[in-house]
């Protein structure tokens, strides 16, 4: 990278809440945020917004009529850009660009319009506005009135990492000075539930401590189960006063398919993403890695053989978000960059509490953060404490 990027603020909306004072709380109890709904007459874990949380998202539903026949996703945008803003200072000054990207886009919408025009064989009036691919960020530059570039995209889980990417590109271009970057996903719906399911990777076993057993290495079962929720960061370009982390490196990889959904066994696209990410910085100056583990026999262990040929015999302390709040499909990276800007802010290492670690990391100054989409769309993330 030509020179470091700031991070000036960041904002989520999940099963962990919505201030960063709840967020950090949860994360430092060790239960999980999972709960039990039925989707087409059977139990699923799914890792879903609480009630007084989702009475926000409600409350921002009617503050404008034009609102009201949004998709929950866009909503979840909205809120956490609203926020993020507020944070960097952004809130007075709109000229920056705005790249807030989804694996799914408007699930629950789209599936309700389809059911319609299955039922009717008409369409609604609203059904393709309200569904389009750019729906989010063109919401989010709505609500912000901002006058910058606005951009839409879908790269299946690792959505939101590409976004920063893009953000990142933006500034060291010098096309823009700040970048809204982000991912939201509202997947919580029978349709989308039953594709996971069929692919074989749904967390089956209900009645764990820990349903989803992402970093379990000896799992023979798979055990990825869905959530929902969005996060924005605001970026700036060089090193700025109210920096509350820095972008230190940026890296991405695809890898040839072999199959629709894997990755190779050693996931050749996280080790060239990694080392990407890392640039000219000693693997021993890296001292956490917060790994995508969706909690995937395949998946989880691939990521960990690619850790291990990047970091040789000295591998970073490893965590995951998953096992907590599930996989938030094109909004799980940058919720998982979240997590890592909090362990930076509180110098404290978040553990996976059913995995045994030899000790813990004393400090915390970089960490790097995965995130890989279908296919093997790989990004990698270096943080580094201001």
């Amino acid at each position: 990278m030509q020179q470091k990027v700031s991070i000036t603020g960041i904002s989520s909306i999940s099963p962990l809440g919505i201030s960063s004072g709840d967020i950090w709380k949860a994360y430092k109890d060790p239960l999980h945020r999972i709960t039990n709904r039925e989707f087409e007459g059977e139990q699923t874990v799914v890792g879903e917004l609480k009630e007084d949380v989702k009475g926000v998202v409600e409350q921002l539903r009617v503050e404008d009529s034009h609102y009201e026949a949004l998709d929950d996703s866009v909503l979840f945008g909205i809120y956490a850009a609203r926020q993020a803003v507020k944070i960097a200072g952004w809130d007075k000054d709109r000229n920056f660009g705005i790249n807030i990207g989804s694996s799914r886009g408007a699930t629950g919408l789209f599936e309700k319009y389809h059911k319609e025009f299955l039922e009717t064989g008409k369409s609604s009036t609203l059904s393709s506005p309200t569904t389009t691919l750019g729906n989010i960020s063109s919401w989010i530059a709505h609500d912000l009135q901002t006058s910058g570039p606005e951009i839409s995209h879908s790269i299946t889980c690792s959505t939101a990492l590409h976004a920063m990417l893009n953000g990142v590109v933006w500034l060291q271009s010098d096309f823009a000075n700040q970048f809204l970057v982000g991912g939201s996903e509202a997947p919580l719906t029978s349709f989308t539930i039953a594709q996971m399911k069929a692919l074989k990777i749904y967390a089956s076993d209900t009645e764990l401590p820990y349903p989803c057993q992402a970093m379990n290495w000896g799992k023979k079962r798979n055990s990825m189960f869905l959530g929902e929720g969005a996060a924005v960061a605001c970026l700036e370009k060089g090193t700025k006063e109210n920096a509350i982390a820095l972008i230190g490196g940026v890296g991405y990889a695809t890898e040839p398919l072999k199959h629709n959904i894997s990755i190779s066994t050693d996931a050749d696209c996280f080790q060239r993403s990694m080392k990407m990410a890392l640039g000219k910085t000693p693997t021993n100056e890296v001292d956490a890695i917060v790994m995508h583990a969706p909690g995937t026999v395949k998946g989880d262990l691939a990521e960990y053989n690619a850790i291990k040929a990047v970091f040789k015999d000295v591998v970073p302390a490893l965590t995951t978000n998953k096992w907590k709040i599930g996989h938030t499909f094109g909004a799980s990276g940058i919720l998982s960059l979240e997590l890592a800007v909090l362990m930076l802010k509180h110098q404290e290492f978040i553990p996976v509490p059913f995995v045994t670690y030899d000790s813990f990391p004393k400090q915390l100054n970089k960490i790097i953060v995965n995130a890989v989409g279908f296919g093997g769309n790989a990004v990698s993330i270096l943080l580094e404490r201001p």
